[in-house]
C-alpha cells in the first residue's frame, strides 16, 4: 500500500483527501500540510488525520505526494518531492510556466518515479463512454461556462477553466497546431474572465473553444464532428450521445431515419447513448495513478500532456494580450 501525503487542504485538497480515504486498498493517508494553521486544525479534526508542520516532513514520510496547492506553489512543491524521489500527483495546470513544466519532466526522469497531472475530465464517465467512438475528428466545439466565483480569479479563465478543454482536444487530435486565434475580456477581475479561441491543426481539424466564469448558468459541453459521425459530451450532466451515419443497403424499415443525399445515395442515421458509469472522476484518476505506480506502466495523463496543455494555454494568453494591446 502506498503512503500518500496531501499538500494543500483547501476546497480541492479536502476533496482529494476524501477520495483518497475511499481508496483504502491503494493508499494509506499519512496526513497533509497546509500553510493556514486554522485550516489545518479544522481539516485534521474533520478527517482524523495529522497535519504536518512542514512540507519537508510530509515529503520525507510519504511514498506519494499529492500536490493540491495553488498553482503558484506547484513547481516548488513538486521539485522538493522529486528531489526526494517521491511519486507525485499534481493538479492542473501543472505549473505556472511551460519552462517550469519542462524542468519537472527532467527531474522526474532523473528520479525514476511516476508523475501524473490532474486533468480530471479525462476520467469523466461521459467522456470515457464515447472516447473510443472519436476517430480523426475534423471539427470540435467546446463551451465551458461557470457562474462567477471569486475562488480561482487569481489566474485567467484560460488557465482556470479552458485548460480542461485544451487538454481534451489535444488528446483527441493527432496533429500539430498550425495556428491559434484568440480574444478575451477582463470583466470582473484583473485577468480575462471570458475567452474564445480557434485552434487550427496541420491535418485540417479546427477546434473552437469558449470559456467564461461570468455566465448566468453552468455549462460544460463538447461537440465533435468527424466523417459519418457526431459525438456530444456533457461533462457537467455526465451524459453523451453518438450520432452515426451508414450507407443504406435497403430502406424497407419504415421506422429507419433515412437521409436522401441525391444521385441515388442514401444514409441511415443511428442514435446511440452509451451508458456512463457512475464514478467519481477525481477518485478514478487517483486510483489509476496507484495502478501505474504498482504495475510500473505509463500514467494516464503524463507531465508531457500537462506541459502541452499549459504551453497552448500560454500561446492563447499571448494572443489575447496582443489583441487587447491593439484595442487599447
Amino acid at each position: 500500500m502506498l503512503k500518500v501525503g496531501v499538500l494543500g487542504a483547501g476546497h480541492l485538497g479536502k476533496i482529494h483527501i476524501r477520495c483518497l480515504a475511499g481508496l483504502a486498498d491503494d493508499y494509506q493517508i499519512i496526513g497533509f500540510y497546509d500553510a493556514n494553521t486554522e485550516t489545518a486544525e479544522a481539516v485534521s479534526k474533520e478527517f482524523g488525520i495529522p497535519a504536518f508542520s512542514t512540507i519537508d516532513e510530509l515529503i520525507s514520510a510519504a511514498d506519494v505526494v499529492d500536490i493540491v496547492t495553488p498553482t503558484l506553489n506547484h513547481y516548488e512543491c513538486a521539485t522538493k518531492a522529486l528531489k526526494n524521489c517521491k511519486h507525485i500527483f499534481i493538479e492542473k495546470p501543472i505549473t505556472e510556466t511551460p519552462d517550469q513544466a519542462k524542468q519537472l519532466i527532467k527531474l522526474t526522469e532523473e528520479a525514476g518515479v511516476q508523475a501524473q497531472v490532474g486533468h480530471v475530465e479525462r476520467f469523466n464517465p461521459a467522456y470515457l463512454a464515447v472516447k473510443d467512438y472519436v476517430k480523426n475528428p475534423m471539427f470540435i466545439e467546446t463551451h465551458r461556462l461557470a457562474e462567477f466565483n471569486p475562488r480561482g480569479t487569481d489566474v485567467p479563465v484560460v488557465l482556470d477553466l479552458m485548460i480542461h478543454d485544451i487538454d481534451i482536444v489535444l488528446s483527441m487530435v493527432n496533429s500539430n497546431i498550425k495556428k491559434i486565434n484568440a480574444s478575451g475580456v477582463a470583466v470582473l477581475s484583473d485577468t480575462p474572465d471570458i475567452a474564445n479561441v480557434r485552434i487550427e491543426f496541420d491535418n485540417g481539424c479546427v477546434a473552437n473553444l469558449t470559456a467564461s466564469r461570468i455566465s448566468l448558468k453552468n455549462m460544460r459541453k463538447t461537440r465533435i464532428f468527424q466523417r459519418d459521425a457526431y459525438v456530444t459530451v456533457d461533462f457537467l450532466e455526465k451524459t453523451s450521445e453518438v450520432v452515426r451515419m451508414r450507407d443504406v443497403e435497403n430502406d424497407d424499415d419504415p421506422f429507419a431515419m433515412i437521409v436522401d443525399l441525391g444521385n441515388g445515395k442514401k444514409k441511415q442515421i443511428y442514435f446511440e447513448q452509451p451508458d456512463a458509469l457512475k464514478t467519481n472522476a477525481i477518485q478514478e484518476e487517483l486510483r489509476s495513478f496507484a495502478g501505474a505506480i504498482n504495475k510500473k506502466h505509463q500514467v494516464s495523463v503524463t507531465l508531457e500532456d500537462g506541459y502541452r496543455a499549459l504551453d497552448v494555454a500560454h500561446q492563447i494568453l499571448e494572443k489575447i494580450n496582443l489583441n487587447l494591446n491593439v484595442i487599447a
